[in-house]
């Protein structure tokens, strides 16, 4: 058997977990479109920690600011703001999936056309971009960028249609994969939505400046509660909202299919706060956690969430068993990415820069430790030890999330197949690996119930939980054609060898 430390460590602290790769947000007719842009990816900066851009359009000329760090780093100062003026603007906050952390791969992306400037941000990932990116690279196009969201600034270009709107949809057919994009052009705001709605995508309206009312778009409704907007509704899957002086024009260029909602929305990524496909968030992470309490609960004197985003699953967890929800576990928020370098020492004590232990609380108790998932393991372990460390008779973890055993490739950023901890060891295994009395997950069948679905429907679930299950929903040509490759490879390999 592998023992956990065995395991690769995470090249940062924050790699034991899973990240969302970005946060879009967009304004149309608004007063300081670049400041309340700001203050929404304010509200998203959960969703992307590594850079941050925006672009404005003051009716004659774009202007942009881009650059690495968080929002405030890059647009706390009210200079930057003033260079940004107008009152249009779009906005993103990144997390790497696809392209190295450096400046040029930061959005929103922005390009010149004969139809005039045009700027995007996007969420998600395009399943053929390695293959589009090849196709165009043949063509001639020059690309600026290593991030897949440049395909679509080069099909945009390329396209023989007349308007930036044809054009957009000309691209958008050609690519494949789960998305939701903000685009700025002379003319107008548009947003986009995969057409399995994989990835979120709201809209909302903001308080007249003119007499007439502005419109936003945004990742999640946190956004909008930051900026005073309120909430209309969720951009369809597959619909793209074009919004300009005259309001908001629905168009619907793709053949409807079943909508298939990222389920990792609702157990991790999306702010508690935000209501997501009509479901508060903080609702469903609690009845979750009462799920699981239904599913697999122990005699504990104790129930502590791992902060922050095991809190509401613990409380569900609390309210379902009867035992008293504690704070065993403090967080420290105000640890960066980047505190010291991360030598093997220095990781080894990383977690307890992050998460200390209430000693008070866990001297002498039997704990139910609650949490989201386990991604690598490393992370569980060391909280697990440090609990113990404080004084608990048993631990017992329980996670609000099926096993992950399978990658995305759908904008979340998880490692390799092969470093899943779920995908090569069974749950007994696992809980043995991270040193816990005994460790349960929610079955899938009870993730959906607790999301008021009654059981994962087999032949046509209502959720992306490719994660869990393995049931991809949107082709993956670039992973088929990598794994093709890998065959011929092998069998080349194998062919030399016997000549």
């Amino acid at each position: 058997m592998t023992r956990i430390d065995e395991l690769p460590e995470p090249t940062t602290w924050d790699d034991d977990t899973l990240h969302e790769e970005c946060g879009v947000f967009g304004v149309w007719n608004v007063v300081d479109a670049a400041a309340l842009t700001a203050l929404g990816l304010h509200a998203l900066q959960h969703r992307g920690q590594e850079a941050t851009g925006i672009v404005s359009y003051d009716g004659q000329r774009f202007h942009q600011q881009r650059g690495l760090g968080l929002v405030g780093d890059n647009f706390g100062d009210a200079r930057v703001i003033a260079a940004l003026p107008g009152t249009n603007a779009i906005g993103h906050n990144r997390y790497a999936t696809t392209g190295e952390t450096i400046l040029r791969n930061v959005q929103p992306l922005y390009a010149d056309f004969e139809f005039g400037g045009f700027a995007v941000g996007h969420n998600g990932n395009l399943t053929n971009a390695a293959g589009l990116r090849k196709a165009l690279v043949r063509r001639g196009c020059l690309f600026q960028s290593t991030t897949d969201s440049e395909v679509f600034v080069h099909l945009i270009a390329i396209s023989l249609y007349s308007t930036v709107l044809d054009r957009l949809i000309d691209a958008l057919k050609q690519v494949v994969g789960a998305y939701s994009l903000v685009a700025l052009s002379n003319e107008a705001l548009i947003g986009v939505r995969d057409p399995l709605g994989v990835r979120p995508l709201i809209l909302g309206r903001v308080g007249p400046p003119n007499g007439v009312g502005g419109w936003v778009l945004a990742s999640e409704t946190c956004a909008l509660d930051i900026v005073g907007a309120e909430f209309v509704r969720d951009v369809e899957p597959g619909e793209i909202v074009v919004i300009n002086d005259e309001g908001v024009r629905s168009i619907r260029p793709f053949a409807p299919q079943k909508a298939r909602f990222c389920v990792f929305e609702y157990i991790y990524f999306a702010r508690p706060d935000s209501v997501m496909e009509g479901t508060p968030v903080y609702s469903a992470r609690k009845n979750i956690g009462a799920e699981l309490a239904r599913e697999s609960h122990v005699d504990a004197d104790i129930v502590v969430p791992v902060p922050d985003s095991g809190v509401p699953a613990a409380m569900g967890y609390s309210a379902e068993s009867g035992v008293p929800f504690e704070l065993g576990i403090i967080r420290n928020h105000y640890v960066g990415r980047t505190f010291i370098e991360p030598t093997d020492h220095i990781r080894n004590l990383g977690v307890k820069l992050k998460h200390s232990a209430n000693r008070a609380m866990l001297d002498g108790k039997r704990v139910i430790l609650v949490d989201d998932s386990i991604v690598r393991g490393t992370t569980s372990k060391k909280i697990v030890e440090m609990v113990r460390a404080a004084g608990a008779r048993e631990v017992h973890m329980r996670i609000s999330s099926p096993p992950t055993t399978h990658s995305c490739f759908y904008g979340i950023d998880t490692p390799e197949r092969s470093k899943l901890l779920a995908a090569r060891h069974s749950v007994a295994a696992m809980g043995e690996l991270i040193g816990a009395d005994s460790l349960a997950f929610i079955s899938i069948d009870g993730l959906y119930r607790a999301l008021g679905r009654g059981g994962r429907d087999l032949v046509s679930p209502y959720y992306c939980d490719a994660c869990f299950t393995g049931d991809y929903p949107v082709d993956l040509p670039d992973v088929d054609a990598k794994d093709m490759n890998a065959k011929a490879g092998r069998q080349l390999s194998l062919l030399a060898e016997m000549s």
